[in-house]
């Protein structure tokens, strides 16, 4: 491990702070970077970013699906797990850094967190959870914190029937999505499906059924969690209990919050609920007493 950390930054806060936007924007003020994401379709979404902005002869993108690399590509948007270890760059950004804790993937992000160098910085974006660690890992680093945008609201209990449109209703079982999906198509007339197994073609076409207003709802997993940018004015939770690749556990504060927030846009306000039977309330009512995310309730 590097322990001359003085060019470490990092960017913490809820979600809708604008944490990736400023990455982004200070990874191209380098000349050459490397940017890691949780997800592949975050990964691609960055990437068709980019070159909208930079063109395509300098922007990479790598992930376990998708390999596009020109000959004279100085910037690389990647899957954690895909990030080049090889290159020297000026700059590496990381996502999601708290994934660290995760049982099937925390040792990949471990591994980045300490390991991985930009020449002149490296920034880890990420939830305040991760913050103790952090400052104990690398004493001097330095620390930006962000505020949310927008105001998110916590409803009572919801069922399906009254959810209104640009709504995603969140499970953590592939059969219980497309249970809802079914159940909402038949009462609310559409609904895109969201799940990271999806092909990248599948995926991105569910998200642009959405984002075009050719559905209004959206039922996903715990995915749409990971800095998706879709238009979403509520959050519903069918369940607050997740397999992790052991057992089922309850949801911790961050997932909640990560999930949550995916509620509101920018500086649109958002809300969020439960249903019925989504299981221990007590977990968002903890949530609410210690979230990192300004609450208001209705």
């Amino acid at each position: 491990m590097d322990q001359n950390n003085g060019n470490l930054l990092a960017i913490l806060g809820p979600t809708n702070t604008g944490k990736t936007h400023s990455a982004f924007e200070r990874l191209f003020s380098y000349s050459s970077g490397i940017f890691g994401f949780p997800l592949r379709l975050l990964a691609r979404e960055n990437y068709d970013k980019a070159v909208h902005q930079y063109g395509l002869n300098y922007i990479a993108l790598i992930t376990g699906e998708e390999k596009i690399v020109p000959r004279e590509a100085k910037y690389f948007f990647c899957t954690v797990e895909s990030m080049p270890t090889d290159k020297h760059v000026d700059c590496v950004v990381i996502d999601e850094v708290q994934l660290a804790a995760d049982y099937e993937r925390g040792h990949v992000f471990t591994d980045r967190i300490l390991n991985l160098r930009g020449t002149y910085e490296t920034i880890f974006l990420g939830s305040l959870t991760i913050k103790t660690i952090l400052k104990k890992l690398f004493p001097q680093i330095k620390i930006q914190y962000k505020e949310r945008f927008s105001n998110l609201s916590f409803l009572p209990k919801q069922n399906f029937s009254k959810l209104k449109p640009r709504s995603a209703i969140i499970a953590f079982n592939i059969n219980k999505v497309y249970e809802i999906a079914e159940n909402i198509r038949t009462h609310k007339g559409g609904a895109a499906v969201v799940l990271g197994s999806l092909s990248p073609r599948t995926r991105n076409s569910q998200v642009q059924i959405y984002e075009n207003n050719k559905v209004d709802y959206l039922v996903a997993t715990d995915a749409i969690g990971m800095g998706l940018n879709l238009s979403i004015n509520h959050v519903c939770f069918t369940s607050l209990e997740k397999f992790d690749g052991r057992y089922r556990r309850n949801l911790t504060s961050s997932e909640i919050g990560q999930i949550a927030g995916r509620a509101g846009r920018y500086k649109d306000n958002g809300t969020f609920s439960y249903t019925r039977d989504a299981g221990n309330m007590n977990l968002l009512h903890d949530f609410c007493e210690k979230s990192e995310i300004k609450l208001k309730f209705i």
